[in-house]
């Protein structure tokens, strides 16, 4: 049995010019049995990595609010396999069969009407993490991963960089930067518009538009007609829950490229690639890699007093690095 391994960072500087009498700490305790990364901010869980071996896709759940309430679900009726925050597609390495990552629940044995189980014939196996380790205002994780199939076949290698950023009063942000490398032969994309994660969030359906929530788009517009598969910098999911008003946006890390999004008043939203690379087949040759880079700002306040669009601004001009 793998020992449990506890890893403790501290951030001694707040994100603000100079320093805080109150800067917040951070703090990663690593338990590789239970195969769990967790994130804490002043003693305060705010966000658990899944890489259990089990698993069909490692995942992101919980992520907390300010206030400590859930924002995400781990899986959910009609689509379990929705996985709170998650990567996923579909693709084919050169020669084989298609790979579903975004389906790898369904590829697992049935354990019941709508359950499954391992072991999975698609899925995404975490491998190691390669750096843990705090740096002044941030805590650094940088995992590797390796998309298979028919058990232990390789189809796709995965890198993740993440870097977690406290803001003080419970709000953080989240950069990621997800990055597939065809190293095992040239691989085809072949998911239409919807069905991949890149990334998806799931909402916790307390958070949902279908229960009050607010979808806003970095143009203004509001909810899932108004914003779905329309081009956007960033969107913001808000709402008002017990008397306190908290919310998550995801920022597209600007690329040159306008990138359309999937917003869904039942709490699904995230980012597609650019058009030329999104719902139409692609071709990673052997040796390429492709890249997305996002930030997850989690944040007291709705769109507007939780000073998103300022925040966008911040994040592009890299304040947060």
């Amino acid at each position: 049995m793998i020992d449990r391994v506890i890893l403790s960072i501290c951030l001694c500087a707040a994100l603000a010019a100079g320093p805080l009498a109150d800067s917040p700490e951070i703090e990663l305790r690593r338990d590789d049995e239970a195969g769990q990364l967790q994130v804490l901010i002043d003693g305060q869980e705010i966000l658990v990595y899944q890489y259990i071996h089990w698993i069909d896709l490692p995942h992101y759940w919980p992520m907390n609010s300010p206030s400590g309430k859930n924002m995400l679900i781990q899986q959910t009726e009609p689509y379990p396999h929705h996985r709170s925050f998650w990567f996923a597609d579909t693709v084919r390495l050169d020669g084989e069969r298609e790979v579903s990552t975004y389906n790898a629940l369904y590829s697992g044995q049935k354990t019941g009407e709508t359950a499954y189980g391992p072991p999975f014939r698609d899925r995404i196996r975490h491998l190691d993490f390669t750096r843990c380790e705090s740096k002044e205002n941030k805590a650094v994780i940088d995992t590797k991963l390796k998309w298979e199939m028919d058990g232990s076949r390789p189809v796709l290698e995965e890198q993740r960089h993440l870097k977690v950023h406290a803001l003080g009063k419970g709000e953080y942000l989240l950069d990621i930067t997800f990055q597939l490398t065809a190293a095992h032969g040239d691989v085809h994309f072949v998911s239409d518009d919807v069905h991949y994660a890149w990334p998806y969030l799931r909402l916790n359906p307390i958070f949902s538009g279908e229960n009050g929530g607010t979808i806003t788009a970095d143009s203004g517009a509001t909810g899932q007609e108004a914003t779905n598969m329309k081009v956007a910098r960033w969107i913001d999911y808000s709402n008002t829950i017990e008397g306190t008003t908290e919310g998550v946006a995801v920022f597209q890390w600007p690329d040159g490229q306008e990138h359309r999004w999937l917003t869904r008043e039942y709490g699904t939203f995230g980012p597609r690639r650019p058009d030329n690379l999104s719902g139409k087949p692609f071709t990673l040759k052997k040796g390429e890699s492709i890249t997305q880079r996002v930030g997850i700002l989690v944040h007291r306040g709705n769109v507007k007093t939780g000073r998103v669009a300022k925040r966008y601004k911040q994040y592009i001009k890299s304040r947060w690095q």
